[in-house]
């Protein structure tokens, strides 16, 4: 950019040298041409001419030099100066004048006159003020060029030291995160891109935070859970062992205990399980289905509660209503929002399921309600989380590794289906979720 600068300002001085040197010329060779003025009168107007405008003129003939009158003009000098000045208008062939330059120094400008009989104007300009101009230019161009590369360097080195610290210490807290340590806090408002990483890092710090909290309530909920049935597995069994061995009616009793522990951890092992399967396979094998009948065959699976354990189910549920969706799956969520209802009912131990259709919004609705305790506002949203389990005294043992809703939410929201729950404190929770009603044509793969 500079260069070009240099480059437009000196050939804008070298046109203006030449409109000034042509002007001069014209002007000359106009006032001088047929001896209109005296030569007392001639030389004092070529003087000032001379004098203003900053040129050197001469006048020349064959045999001598009309103007000026100069001593120290050699006639080596003035021979020089008609030969250059003949070529270069037998050259260009004109008769008013010519412009050229005779060195990088000296720009001429050359006329035939008649004054005198027949001479010739030469009138000389000096470039040297053009070239020192130019020169001064290309040094104020540098010397601005290197004053604005220090002043950008100095702007910049501050700029990229401001926006260091801020990301020397999203390092630093990134370390402590690295460490364990999930307290830390990224906070940075400066800059915009830096804030929202803050944000981000804020949010996955808080994510690491709950997921290693989850995970110890987990070790810690399956721990517990596993030991007790292991105690009793092992316990009954060395009372068997020694004991009820002979004793048809103890060793019966003895064994049934021992089945239903392991029926118990059977069941811990598999809700871990199904989250890593679920979590790590998000295929869905979707396809046509009565919900209905489907519905039915899982409540009968709990029968036994009614038979043994004096729970209710009281079901209404509309009929020959189809889906569609992966079957097996959609059956882990309904027996896990049913298993969980069972759970956390109230002292009637009754637990109401519901199936009926929603023509207008082309929606089937399922929902599972208990009379329990309820749940809290504040914990409403942590319950979809994996290992989270409500901690409060129940009248009940609560079985289960808290596990079965976050099942429920990887499975539907692969689904794509709309869920949640409505639940007040001490007046029962409410699990519902909106399945797609389509026409009954089963086993259509979508």
């Amino acid at each position: 950019m500079a260069i070009m600068t240099v480059i437009i300002v000196a050939n804008a001085y070298n046109r203006q040298a030449r409109d000034k040197i042509r002007s001069v010329g014209r002007d000359v060779t106009f006032t001088v041409q047929d001896g209109a003025l005296e030569d007392k009168r001639l030389i004092q107007y070529l003087h000032g001419v001379e004098y203003t405008s900053g040129v050197k003129i001469f006048i020349v003939n064959e045999s001598e030099v009309i103007f000026p009158d100069y001593e120290d003009l050699t006639d080596e000098y003035v021979e020089r100066l008609l030969n250059q000045a003949k070529k270069k208008l037998n050259k260009a062939n004109q008769i008013e004048g010519v412009i050229y330059q005779i060195s990088d120094d000296t720009l001429s400008y050359a006329a035939k006159l008649r004054y005198g009989g027949g001479s010739y104007l030469i009138v000389n300009y000096s470039l040297q003020l053009v070239k020192n101009a130019t020169n001064a230019m290309h040094l104020y161009l540098l010397l601005t060029c290197i004053i604005a590369l220090l002043i950008a360097f100095i702007i910049s080195y501050f700029l990229s030291l401001k926006l260091s610290v801020p990301i020397n210490n999203i390092s630093v807290m990134a370390n402590e995160l690295a460490k364990g340590n999930y307290d830390v806090q990224f906070n940075s408002v400066q800059y915009t891109e830096v804030a929202q990483l803050s944000d981000t890092l804020n949010y996955v710090t808080s994510e690491i935070k709950k997921s290693d909290e989850f995970q110890k309530q987990l070790l810690s909920n399956v721990s517990h859970d596993l030991k007790t049935p292991l105690t009793m597995i092992k316990a009954y069994a060395s009372m068997i062992q020694e004991i009820s061995g002979d004793d048809p009616v103890k060793r019966e009793k003895h064994l049934q205990v021992i089945i239903e522990e392991a029926d118990r951890l059977t069941g811990l092992v598999n809700d871990v399980l199904n989250v890593s399967k679920i979590t790590a396979d998000n295929h869905l094998n979707k396809k046509v289905f009565n919900l209905t009948d489907f519905l039915y065959e899982i409540i009968n699976k709990f029968n036994y509660l009614q038979e043994t354990q004096g729970y209710n189910l009281m079901v209404d549920i509309h009929p020959n209503l189809y889906t569609c969706a992966d079957q097996e799956k959609i059956g882990q969520v309904i027996y896990n929002l049913i298993s969980n209802a069972v759970n956390y009912t109230g002292e009637d131990k009754t637990i109401y399921v519901s199936l009926y259709d929603d023509p207008a919004e082309n929606r089937i609705k399922f929902l599972v309600r208990d009379t329990g305790r309820g749940i809290a506002k504040e914990d409403i949203e942590n319950i979809w989380n994996r290992f989270y389990r409500i901690k409060e005294n129940h009248p009940r043992p609560v079985k289960g590794t808290g596990l079965g809703l976050s099942i429920v939410n990887i499975i539907l929201k692969n689904h794509c289906f709309d869920f949640g729950v409505n639940s007040e404190v001490n007046k029962g929770s409410t699990f519902w979720v909106d399945f797609p009603a389509v026409p009954a044509i089963p086993d259509v793969i979508e």
